[in-house]
């Protein structure tokens, strides 16, 4: 994929290449001069980089929601682990004793 600056002036040349053809006197006048050209090419860029951006804070959105989610998930299996572990040292402490389960 071209940049979108490359794209642009790629396609001004040959718009204004088929113009020329068709009126030879008229081909100074549409030419950009070097400064409408240059901000052409940093607009274009500025929407580039507006779309890296916006695209690179969508993905860290996804990636701190996601980090929230699996802390939460975890923090949850934790508390059952721990509830399992203390059942299962009550019922080894009572097997230990002889006493009966019942």
């Amino acid at each position: 994929m071209r940049p979108l600056g490359l794209l642009f002036e790629e396609e001004g040349r040959e718009c204004l290449g088929a113009h020329a053809r068709r009126y030879p006197g008229a081909a100074m006048s549409l030419q950009e001069d070097p400064v409408q050209r240059e901000i052409h090419q940093d607009w274009a860029n500025r929407e580039y980089i507006e779309v890296i951006t916006s695209s690179i804070k969508k993905i860290a959105d996804f990636l701190n929601s996601f980090d929230m989610s699996c802390r939460s998930r975890l923090a949850t299996l934790n508390e059952k682990l721990t509830a399992l572990e203390r059942r299962i040292e009550y019922i080894e402490a009572r097997v230990t004793k002889g006493e009966t389960l019942t």
